[in-house]
């Protein structure tokens, strides 16, 4: 079997989608399940539409989501270029050889006269399309004699290479995804392959450069399903074997209608990038996974399940179980919904897979946690205690900022539900009973129980403004808890303070 080789072939025309990313992966887990290569290429040839910084985004993405190229632009590789700019001299030696045979011609048409008669078309209610119907109406090397044809060149006027789709020609291809279909050339036009600047056009270059780098499978989106039969015969026309294909479905809205797309996620506030991408014209900026707070292995495991399901319908895989596990012929053929709550789920699951000394480390490189004063022995305390209900390191930090700070000021539902009158008498006997205590969680617990028996309360008399004093509203972990990261100077002198201010 020949050595499985894949690419994954961005434009650097704005930010990597989701789906792009899913690409990206797939490309990845096939290459390595199969102990190929993993070729990263980029086709920059849609010079009206390239974004500054763009590629370096899309590099630097998938560095982050743990997806290396084995050949690219900054990793080299024997097969280079690996910027379609750069391959200009490839591209021109291969546009001659087409030219050739039977499979291209050039067209001299202008703008103008394209625009003339798409409009005479649209005047019967038919739609123009530059075919095999009507190539031989059009001025083009099929309708000039060669003297004719040589002179426009030699007088400089602009021209395409176009593909002579053949007549009449029933086209029977087969996808790994999607099985066998058929297609009749009738249908297809004659795409432009070389624009009028000497560029070729994605349809014609991609080939080139597959065929050149030895790419043994084409993984891409469905959207080039219709281009698929244009591809089959250029590879037939320049004499060369095609590689297998697979087109993968779309990545859908939550609601599942619809391709995603990133005003989905502004609108209802979710990423659908990887990395925050800024637009260089506009100015905007795209929120991204990375940014939001995601694990970059989260991530990856949240993406290679919209539109595959690994043995067992396992949800949490490593990337080498990912690898163990891929194949194309279990991607599923219907689009993927994409479901934001799950995302934030995988986050959660990883962020319990991880030691409370790995999270440790996370926690502290947030500012918050850097401008503190709290020791380590105190944080490791409280991501021990809130990891639990944590699905990002922020969340540690928001659900646990009355560790950081004392309460200022105190919620007045909080403070109606939980104080009285008499509360801050009992409050400072409280704080009196605790100066006597030692300061661990299962002492702290029964010194309080013991002190509300002896007063014959219920112990939420005592738990509530307790709580309220001590983080200045009723949420938080169990209350021994809290008084044992505090300690029992902190804890005391929140109690005075909450005695002083709540009315």
């Amino acid at each position: 079997m020949e050595r499985v080789r894949v690419r994954f072939a961005p434009s650097p025309t704005g930010a990597l989608h989701l789906g792009g990313v899913r690409t990206a992966l797939y490309d990845y887990l096939f290459a390595k399940h199969n102990g190929g290569d993993f070729v990263l290429r980029i086709e920059d040839t849609d010079t009206a539409r390239y974004v500054e910084g763009a590629e370096d985004y899309i590099m630097k993405s998938l560095e982050w989501c743990g997806l290396i190229p084995d050949e690219s632009p900054i990793h080299g590789g024997p097969y280079g270029p690996y910027r379609q700019s750069e391959r200009r001299d490839i591209y021109d030696k291969y546009t001659e050889q087409i030219l050739k045979t039977d499979y291209a011609y050039i067209a001299f048409d202008t703008p103008e006269e394209l625009d003339a008669i798409r409009s005479e078309f649209e005047a019967k209610g038919e739609v123009f399309a530059y075919n095999n119907f009507t190539r031989n109406r059009m001025k083009n090397s099929l309708t000039l004699s060669n003297e004719e044809v040589e002179k426009l060149k030699s007088d400089g006027v602009p021209y395409v290479v176009r593909f002579k789709m053949p007549v009449g020609r029933q086209l029977n291809m087969e996808d790994i995804i999607r099985g066998n279909f058929s297609v009749n050339t009738d249908t297809l036009d004659d795409k432009v392959l070389v624009k009028n600047d000497g560029m070729p056009t994605y349809h014609f270059a991609n080939i080139i450069d597959d065929h050149e780098m030895k790419i043994s499978h084409v993984i891409r989106g469905e959207e080039w399903l219709p281009s698929m039969g244009l591809h089959v015969l250029l590879y037939e026309a320049m004499g060369w074997e095609a590689p297998q294909f697979a087109h993968l479905s779309l990545i859908l809205k939550p609601e599942g209608k619809g391709k995603l797309s990133k005003r989905d996620g502004a609108k209802f506030g979710f990423p659908v990038f990887p990395m925050d991408f800024k637009d260089p014209e506009s100015g905007d900026v795209w929120k991204g996974y990375k940014e939001s707070g995601y694990f970059p292995d989260a991530f990856i495991n949240m993406v290679a399940l919209l539109g595959w399901s690994p043995a067992n319908d396992r949800e949490i895989l490593t990337m080498d179980e990912m690898i163990s596990e891929f194949d194309l012929h279990k991607v599923h053929k219907a689009g993927a919904r994409f479901n934001p709550e799950k995302a934030v789920w995988f986050n959660h699951e990883y962020l319990l897979k991880k030691s409370d000394a790995e999270v440790l480390e996370l926690f502290k490189e947030l500012d918050e946690v850097k401008n503190s004063s709290l020791n380590d022995d105190t944080l490791l305390k409280i991501v021990s205690l809130m990891k639990e209900r944590a699905s990002f390191i922020k969340d540690i930090y928001n659900d646990s900022k009355f560790f950081f700070e004392a309460p200022t000021s105190y919620d007045e539902k909080a403070s109606k539900k939980a104080w009285n009158e008499e509360t801050g008498k009992l409050m400072q006997e409280l704080a009196d009973q605790l100066q006597t205590l030692n300061f661990e969680p299962e002492t702290l617990k029964q010194g309080i129980h013991d002190f509300a028996e002896a007063k014959s309360l219920g112990m939420g008399k005592v738990m509530m403004p307790l709580r309220l004093s001590l983080v200045g509203e009723l949420k938080g972990p169990d209350v021994p808890d809290i008084l044992s990261i505090l300690g029992k100077e902190e804890s005391i002198l929140r109690l005075k303070n909450a005695i002083s201010n709540i009315k």
